[in-house]
């Protein structure tokens, strides 16, 4: 992992998010939730109370900036960023026409083989989920999709841990996810495959295939690249813009989370999940996390 940027690099917001932050926290007249409650009840695990319906979604990434600084001094650095409701199932259920995005903190972050509490969450679930790393700058500026995988380094099989968060009885929609990050809570690594290996690199991205076992090796769930737009270079450079419109430029090191592989799984006490992914390399790669 490399070394934390300064803070002043590291979450770079432009000032009409700053401003809408300041106004959500309390420094003005409109009512908001405040960053420190919310960062509160997150490192407790109790569930967050109801948004506002009218929540729009340039309120929610503000509410978000905030939120995740009062999440760094507990849970580290930004390392990267996530992207959610990258599949069509998941923007049904989330009723949305578009992903959204998140941030991911240095201490969100397992090695395969991990064991986690059972309720490492307020309402705690499971997917498989697939991270890139940035490898140059260029990425940017990448117009095609050549370009666009020459800036990444490497792939890398990643088992998401997401909490949903909210009390079951609300309905969750895209501003509200956006607004607690996305729901991001843990994610488990596997071991990065370097992308320069692979002759085939598009291809293989494109039509690799995860599932999910169980302790007995039973399949849980299936899914596969295209699940993420299409493919998930889709997924990079929608995030790299999404980025851009906000002012932040992607960076070598940085962590891109691609989304949903499969559908949101519960967690069971003694469990132990794998996820196994074949035709990203010739031999395929495993990640597993046990919950206590």
């Amino acid at each position: 992992m490399r070394a934390p940027r300064p803070k002043s690099e590291r979450f770079r917001l432009p000032a009409v998010a700053v401003l809408c932050a300041a106004l959500l926290l309390g420094c003005a007249d409109k009512p908001g939730p405040d960053a420190r409650r919310m960062a509160a009840d997150y490192a407790a695990m109790r569930l967050f109370p109801p948004l506002a319906d009218t929540l729009t979604m340039t309120d929610a990434m503000a509410i978000q900036a905030s939120f995740v600084s009062a999440l760094e001094p507990r849970f580290g650095p930004p390392v990267g960023y996530k992207a959610g409701l990258t599949s069509a199932a998941a923007q049904a259920r989330f009723g949305a026409d578009r992903p959204v995005r998140g941030v991911l903190l240095r201490e969100m972050l397992r090695p395969s083989g991990a064991v986690v509490p059972t309720l490492f969450g307020a309402r705690p679930v499971f997917e498989g989920d697939l991270l890139v790393r940035i490898g140059s700058e260029a990425v940017n500026r990448a117009r095609t999709d050549d370009e666009l995988l020459a800036a990444l380094d490497a792939v890398i099989p990643f088992l998401e841990l997401p909490d949903l968060m909210y009390d079951p009885a609300m309905t969750l929609d895209a501003p509200a996810l956006a607004a607690v990050n996305v729901g991001a809570r843990l994610g488990i690594v596997g071991e990065a495959i370097p992308l320069a290996a692979l002759d085939d690199a598009y291809d293989r991205l494109g039509r690799f295939r995860v599932a999910l076992l169980d302790t007995t090796g039973a399949v849980l769930a299936e899914g596969d690249g295209a699940a993420l737009l299409g493919h998930p270079l889709n997924v990079v450079r929608w995030l790299r813009d999404s980025l851009a419109r906000d002012g932040v430029a992607l960076r070598p090191g940085d962590l891109l989370s691609l989304g949903s592989l499969t559908p949101l799984m519960p967690v069971r006490p003694g469990q132990t999940i794998t996820a196994r992914y074949t035709g990203l390399a010739s031999e395929p790669g495993e990640v597993t996390v046990t919950f206590r």
